[in-house]
């Protein structure tokens, strides 16, 4: 119980990495690989500030900024650089391993004897791992509905309009640089606000705690997608949650079965790989048509014999 109880808290935690990075790999239709930079540094940020005595809050606040600001300076490079955004990601993500080194002032940092936001009263009166769960999902349903709202403003429907045809959203006078640019911002506060989060969860930073990060986001929103077909967007926004939780009990049960952690990030890899390559068995296997044709056509009836 305490092991499943634990998944579904890293996944509401984890989760909110894929909410991140499903606004620029979904709607901005790009991969940002600046995530690899900014989740650990969300957590070496927020982890430094609480040792030098800030506050969880604020620090955890502080983080976000931090992430805001890396994913500004690859919007920058991307659109008035004109550096191609994976090359553009790379080089934030690369810039941002030196930066959380400078910031902790060594490979990691512990949190022990220290104050986070999972150490407060009422959260330390709950069952083991409940506290993951509870501050987890409150989080998740704010960042959720907050979302949820600004994509039905009109600056978000024109951040919507520029990921779908950039060519319609300009005649439109959207202004393109300026959407991705906020997209990049906001997802990586987001991502950033997660490492924050793992961090105090699991009661330290590390520097090299952001290898794999982005296709454990990936995997995320493919599972979401996968599991629940086709939704409206704010529905897609809640089951990328739901993939971050179903792709922690996958891991769950491969642990179970005997593999080492060492080997999380190929099985993240393969499962992931799995998931996008679904569509593809599908067609090959023609079991869309077949699942069609067995809706469709319906039972033969079966004819009554009159007996005279």
């Amino acid at each position: 119980m305490n092991l499943i109880t634990s998944a579904i808290g890293q996944g509401f935690l984890w989760g909110i990495l894929g909410i991140g990075l499903f606004l620029t790999f979904r709607i901005l239709d790009f991969p940002d690989m600046t995530v690899e930079g900014t989740f650990p540094m969300g957590a070496a940020v927020c982890v430094a500030a609480i040792s030098h005595g800030v506050s969880p809050i604020l620090a955890t606040l502080l983080a976000i900024v931090i992430g805001m600001v890396a994913g500004l300076v690859t919007g920058l490079l991307y659109t008035k650089g004109r550096i191609p955004i994976l090359l553009a990601g790379i080089l934030v993500m690369t810039a941002c391993y030196s930066i959380n080194l400078r910031i902790m002032g060594t490979s990691n940092i512990s949190l022990l004897g220290k104050q986070s936001l999972f150490t407060n009263h009422f959260l330390e009166s709950l069952p083991k791992y409940f506290d993951s769960v509870t501050l987890g999902l409150l989080i998740v349903i704010i960042v959720t509905l907050i979302l949820a709202m600004f994509l039905q403003t009109n600056l978000g429907q024109a951040f919507i309009a520029t990921g779908d045809n950039e060519t319609m959203a300009k005649s439109l006078g959207i202004h393109i640089d300026s959407m991705k640019i906020m997209g990049l911002m906001v997802s990586n506060g987001l991502i950033a606000l997660s490492g924050a989060l793992v961090a105090q969860s699991d009661g330290y930073a590390d520097v090299n705690m952001g290898i794999g990060i982005i296709v454990i986001g990936l995997a995320s929103i493919i599972i979401g997608e996968v599991v629940f077909g086709n939704l409206s967007m704010n529905q897609r926004l809640i089951a990328v949650t739901c993939g971050s939780i179903l792709y922690r009990f996958v891991l769950l049960i491969v642990l179970q079965l005997g593999f080492s952690t060492n080997d999380l990030n190929l099985i993240s890899s393969i499962v992931l790989a799995l998931c996008l390559m679904l569509p593809t068995f599908r067609k090959a296997l023609h079991l869309d048509k077949f699942i069609k044709n067995s809706v469709k056509t319906p039972l033969p009836d079966k004819k009554v014999r009159n007996h005279d």
